[in-house]
């Protein structure tokens, strides 16, 4: 996941324990650095690859990516 996906991921778990009160929320919050590692993005297989030809493309064209 990169960074934007971590800070996303983190805001939608506040979210979730603001409008809830969820304790497992606040628990994944208060050890973050714990639980983080244990969340995956998913998506399909034919997105990943297009973006990774995107970022083939963007490297040999020497543009930096997001």
């Amino acid at each position: 996941m990169t960074r934007f996906d971590d800070e996303r991921l983190r805001q939608m778990i506040e979210n979730h324990l603001r409008y809830t009160g969820s304790t497992v929320a606040e628990n994944i919050l208060e050890n973050w650095d714990e639980y983080r590692p244990k969340f995956v993005k998913v998506m399909p297989t034919e997105y990943r690859r297009a973006l990774a030809e995107i970022e083939a493309v963007q490297q040999a064209a020497g543009v930096a990516a997001e």
